[in-house]
């Protein structure tokens, strides 16, 4: 496992931006890189070489990678709904919209459909409690969340995914 020679020169240009022996302050747009790179999440051996890029302990970043929910340990589909959960966005229906959506693909939080094309997370605070409900598709915010915007932006995943393949 190993980064392509432009993930790595990407990897030297963010490790420089550092002072020496600081190497871990790179760590996580690092990884960022490794779950783009090796298929959106970050199995252990990926981790294990994100170590050894940086000079540090695998538990160094296993700590980090299993603290931030942007990091995917597992497979996870080519679309992954990340609902916030925290206070604000309970109290205007995250939960319902939790529970929409997992009647609606048929999987529960933390799982992914037998196609391969959603994964259902649910995370803390994304700092858009005036949106709120809200869930983080990709790098984009999905906000004022209802039933019906929840369908359409399952019908437009599938409809991207289809033009896509």
């Amino acid at each position: 496992m190993t980064f392509s020679p432009d993930k790595l020169n990407k990897v030297q240009e963010i490790i420089a931006r550092y002072p020496e022996e600081r190497q871990k302050s790179a760590l996580l747009p690092v990884l960022h890189l490794a779950q783009e790179e090796f298929g959106g999440w970050l199995s252990v051996e990926a981790m294990d070489y994100v170590a050894s890029l940086l000079q540090l302990e695998p538990i160094e970043v296993y700590e980090v990678a299993t603290f931030y929910s942007m990091y995917n340990l597992k497979p996870v589909g080519k679309y992954v709904f990340e609902v916030c959960q925290t206070g604000p966005c309970m109290l205007r229906g995250s939960d319902d919209i939790i529970a929409y959506i997992q009647q609606k693909l048929g999987i529960n939080v933390g799982e992914t459909t037998p196609d391969g094309l959603f994964t259902l997370k649910v995370v803390e605070c994304l700092g858009a409690c005036g949106y709120a409900p809200m869930m983080q598709l990709g790098k984009f915010y999905r906000e004022h969340l209802t039933k019906e915007k929840i369908d359409a932006i399952i019908e437009e995943c599938i409809q991207n995914a289809a033009i896509n393949n």
